[in-house]
């Protein structure tokens, strides 16, 4: 059971992991699915959790002081964002209308 378990982590781990390589080209975040891919591998894997460890060393860190607050998530900027990609997505799928 734990080799099965170990195989499928690994399958589903490689896979987000070249998903995330494969977005550094395409458009895409792949600054979101490589880590996540990392994470997945660091389940079963030392290696990863080694590589994903020295990867957060690379990032900055936030102070956790009261001189940068964290902004908080209100229900006006849900709905812009939500706004802002429903817009998009119209944009995208829709043809364009012919100006007459």
């Amino acid at each position: 059971m734990k080799r099965i378990k170990r195989i499928i982590v690994a399958v589903l781990g490689v896979t987000v992991l070249a998903l995330g390589i494969a977005l550094i080209v395409l458009p895409g975040p792949a600054f979101l699915v490589i880590p996540a891919g990392l994470a997945i591998l660091a389940i079963e894997f030392a290696w990863a959790k080694r590589c994903l460890r020295s990867a957060r060393a690379l990032l900055p860190h936030r102070s956790k002081d009261a001189t940068s607050p964290r902004k908080k998530v209100t229900l006006q900027s849900v709905r812009r964002s939500a706004g802002f990609l429903l817009r998009q997505v119209r944009r995208t799928l829709l043809p364009k209308r012919k100006v007459t």
